[in-house]
C-alpha cells in the first residue's frame, strides 16, 4: 500500500487553472471520488477542493497506475492536457505524501501562513469521503495523525497567535488603499465562513455593510449575528452600481458579476472576489478596482516573513511527526502480535506441565505428551480470536484493537513507548 498526493495549489497554478479544476458542491466531489476509486490502482481517496488548492490524496496498490488514472481524469473533466497538468502539479508519494498533508493540515503550505480555515476544509473534506464510503482505514490512520500534528504546530508555535484568512487580509487590503473606511457602504455577497469574517472585519472598521445571498434566509441568519442589513440576491443588477466597497464568495458554478449589470459611476469602486471559480468577470468599467485571490501575495509575503521562525519550528514538528506516522505503522502489523500471543501462551502452557510432571501429577514418561496436549489446548483456545483478529485487521476500528493488544502483551515489561498505548481511536469525525 501506498500514500499518494497530486496537489496543485498557489504556488504551481494560476488563479484560471485552480478555477478549471475546483469543485464547488458535495455531489460533484464525490462523483470525482467513484471515478478516482474506479480505478484498480485506487482503494480509498478524498478530494480537497478550495480557493487556493485543489488536490488528491490516496491510498493506492500502484503509484505510476494511480497517478495516470488522476491526470485522465483530471484533464477530460477541465479540458486541460495531461502535459499541463503534469507539468504543474506537486506528486508527493509515501512520506513525501504524509508529509505534505501534514503541512496542509497545520496551515504551512497555506498561502496565508497559520491561516484559521484549511484545518476546517480538510477535515470536511474528509469527513465528507468518509461518511460516503471512499476512504477507509489507511487514510484514516494518516488524516488522524495531520490533526494531532496540526495541533501540536498550533500549541508549540505563535504561528496561529493572531488568526488570519483569505477574507482578513482582503479587507487589510482595503484599508491599505483607503485611509477610512468608516461609514462607507459595502455590500457583501454570500453567507460562508469567509463572508462572515469579512462582515466583522468590516464592522468593526465602522463600514455600512450590507449582505445579500442566494437563501435569503441564511442571510438573515448571518445579519442577526452581525447587526447588519439584508438585501433580496434578485435587487444585485440595481444595488450593484450603489456600493463603493463590494466582497464576494460564493459557490456559484458561474460568474454573478457581469458586463450586463455593471453601470458607469462618478466614485471609485473597491471589489474584492474571494471565490473560486470566480464571481466577478467584466471588461469594461472606469474606476473600478478588483482583486482577486492572487493579487493578495504582497500582503502574503509580509505575513510569512512576520512569521518565519514560527514556521521553521513548525516544519521541524512536521518532520519529526511523520516519521513517527511511519514508527507507528509499523507496530500495526497483526501478524508478529499473533506470533507473539502464541509464543506467550505456549511458555505458559509449557511452564504448567512442568510444575506438574515435577510434582508427581502425570508421571514423567508421559512429559511429550503432555506438552504437545497443552500447546494443542492453547492453539485451539486461541483458534478462534486470532482468526478474528486477521479478519479485522483491515477496518477502520483495527488500529484501536492492535493498539491494545500491543500494551497487553508487553504490559508486564512497560517497555512500550507512551505514543503507542492505545492512542489510536478512531473518533476523527467528531473531532473538531
Amino acid at each position: 500500500m501506498h500514500y499518494l498526493n497530486i496537489s496543485f495549489s498557489h504556488k504551481n497554478s494560476t488563479l484560471e487553472i485552480r478555477e478549471k479544476l475546483s469543485y464547488k458542491d458535495d455531489d460533484a466531489i464525490k462523483a470525482c471520488l467513484i471515478k478516482l476509486n474506479s480505478s484498480e490502482a485506487i482503494n480509498e481517496s478524498i478530494l480537497i477542493s478550495t480557493c487556493n488548492r485543489m488536490e488528491v490524496f490516496c491510498s493506492c496498490s500502484d503509484i505510476a497506475s494511480a497517478t495516470r488514472h488522476i491526470f485522465e481524469m483530471l484533464s477530460l473533466r477541465s479540458g486541460i492536457s495531461i502535459d499541463e497538468l503534469e507539468g504543474r502539479a506537486d506528486i508527493f508519494d509515501d512520506s513525501s505524501a504524509i508529509h505534505h498533508i501534514f503541512s496542509v493540515a497545520s496551515s504551512l503550505d497555506s498561502m496565508i501562513v497559520g491561516e484559521t480555515q484549511i484545518p476546517g476544509q480538510l477535515k470536511d473534506a474528509f469527513r465528507l469521503s468518509y461518511d460516503s464510503g471512499y476512504c477507509g482505514q489507511k487514510l484514516s490512520r494518516a488524516m488522524h495523525h495531520a490533526f494531532k500534528c496540526a495541533a501540536k504546530v498550533r500549541n508549540a508555535t505563535d504561528i496561529s497567535s493572531k488568526p488570519v484568512s483569505i477574507a482578513s487580509v482582503a479587507v487589510a487590503k482595503l484599508k491599505s488603499i483607503l485611509d477610512n473606511i468608516e461609514g462607507k457602504k459595502a455590500l457583501v455577497i454570500g453567507v460562508g465562513e469567509m463572508s462572515e469574517i469579512t462582515v466583522k472585519h468590516l464592522i468593526s472598521s465602522g463600514a455600512d455593510v450590507h449582505v445579500m445571498n442566494r437563501t435569503k434566509e441564511k442571510a438573515l441568519d448571518l445579519a442577526n449575528i452581525c447587526g447588519v442589513k439584508v438585501l433580496d440576491m434578485q435587487e444585485l443588477p440595481k444595488v450593484i452600481n450603489e456600493f463603493e466597497i463590494l466582497f464576494t464568495a460564493t459557490a456559484a458554478s458561474e460568474p454573478i458579476i457581469t458586463d450586463e449589470i455593471i453601470k458607469p459611476c462618478d466614485f471609485d469602486r473597491y471589489w474584492f472576489d474571494m471565490a473560486l471559480p470566480r464571481d466577478i468577470n467584466y471588461h469594461k468599467g472606469d474606476r473600478i478596482n478588483l482583486y482577486v485571490i492572487d493579487d493578495l501575495k504582497n500582503i502574503v509575503d509580509e505575513n510569512l516573513n512576520l512569521r518565519e521562525d514560527s514556521a521553521r519550528r513548525a516544519h521541524g514538528i512536521i518532520g519529526r511527526s511523520t516519521v513517527e506516522f511511519f514508527e507507528w505503522l509499523n507496530t500495526l502489523n497483526i501478524e508478529p502480535i499473533i506470533k507473539e500471543i502464541y509464543q506467550k501462551a505456549f511458555e505458559a502452557a509449557k511452564a504448567e506441565s512442568d510444575r506438574v510432571i515435577k510434582n508427581g501429577y502425570i508421571p514423567k514418561e508421559y512429559e511429550a505428551q503432555v506438552h504437545k496436549m497443552s500447546e494443542q489446548v492453547m492453539k485451539r483456545f486461541l483458534h478462534q480470536m486470532t482468526s478474528k483478529m486477521r479478519s479485522v485487521s483491515e477496518e477502520a476500528k483495527s488500529d484501536m484493537v492492535t493498539s491494545a493488544l500491543q500494551f497487553l502483551i508487553n504490559k508486564e515489561s512497560n517497555d512500550m513507548p507512551d505514543k503507542y498505548k492505545c492512542e489510536y481511536a478512531l473518533n476523527i469525525i467528531e473531532e473538531k
